[in-house]
């Protein structure tokens, strides 16, 4: 399938304690296709229950006692290299809001020492993920994983579904989000170093044309993921690029990656991606925007090269 459906690279998503047996196996097999671990410590970043069991694992796979928040730090940066030396190129983050804001060593010790004993408040919890993604972009910066994030989802909304399946197993509903504010602490740090590539994906299109578009026009590190989740449709698109071009261009944007726990449906996706655009840049075409040969070159752009261009696949 992987050579059927024409796939240079596929990028799986694993947490910050994987192993990532099956890559290893890979990379020692005589199969040569290109299949990528993403490093995905949401389990140990998001206060939530559970926790400290999470850091515990994190310390085992790291080598690192993770007693503090420093050797927390430690163990994370650790494990970074790990998934780099098994070929990763990207991070993936997610956070209910773009809250970000710093907080000094000791802050951030003192709500993981109460996360640790299960007696962290989701006020904690909100202030520790909000500190923890400026904290990951520090480390992009320094080791040169492009870094997502993907804002907005409610998670596990219905609880007789959480009861009966677990965590994470439906019922996730797109919220309401603010990023001028809450993403300027992270912002005002890195978002202006040519060290980090940052993409961002949303579930609030209210968004789109009045933050995110001139944000990302703004802040040379800051780069709009394609229509995620439920607006990954044709409708989804078509607002897409009705609500952020006209603002932030399509250079701005990190053209299409596919985002599937459904391998057979890889072609379809980009398919109905190539479709939408392609649909989109003739329309520019017939209104005289832009002329044909242009056009041609930015549908590629849009289905091609600015995806391998933004996750740094090229080479």
């Amino acid at each position: 399938m992987f050579e059927r459906f024409q796939i240079e690279v596929l990028a799986t998503t694993d947490a910050a304690t994987s192993e990532l047996e099956e890559h290893q196996k890979l990379r020692a097999s005589d199969w040569h296709g290109r299949m990528i671990p993403t490093f995905r410590p949401d389990a140990v970043v998001n206060i939530q229950p559970g926790f400290a069991e999470q850091i515990r694992l994190l310390s085992q796979v790291s080598g690192v006692d993770v007693s503090d928040y420093r050797t927390y730090l430690t163990a994370l940066e650790q494990r970074r290299r790990f998934f780099k030396e098994l070929g990763a190129t990207a991070t993936d983050h997610a956070a209910q809001s773009a809250y970000t804001a710093r907080l000094s060593a000791h802050e951030a010790d003192a709500i993981f020492q109460r996360a640790l004993k299960d007696e962290a408040s989701a006020e904690d919890a909100r202030r520790f993920t909000g500190h923890m993604l400026i904290e990951l972009a520090r480390m992009s910066v320094e080791d040169g994983l492009v870094m997502q994030i993907h804002i907005g989802s409610s998670r596990d909304h219905n609880p007789d579904l959480l009861t009966r399946f677990g965590r994470d197993m439906g019922a996730d509903i797109p919220t309401s989000s603010e990023f001028t504010h809450n993403f300027k602490p992270l912002l005002d740090l890195f978002g202006r170093d040519p060290r980090l590539s940052l993409i961002l994906f949303n579930l609030d299109e209210t968004t789109y044309s009045r933050e995110l578009a001139p944000l990302a026009g703004h802040y040379p590190a800051l780069r709009l993921g394609p229509p995620w989740w439920f607006f990954d449709s044709i409708l989804g698109m078509r607002r897409y690029f009705a609500n952020v071009v006209e603002t932030a261009g399509i250079y701005n944007t990190a053209g299409f990656n596919d985002d599937t726990r459904a391998y057979p449906s890889i072609p379809a996706r980009h398919d109905v991606w190539r479709r939408v655009s392609a649909d989109w840049l003739a329309g520019l075409v017939v209104e005289g925007i832009v002329d044909e040969e242009d056009a041609h070159e930015m549908s590629i752009d849009l289905a091609y090269r600015l995806a391998k261009r933004s996750y740094k696949l090229e080479g």
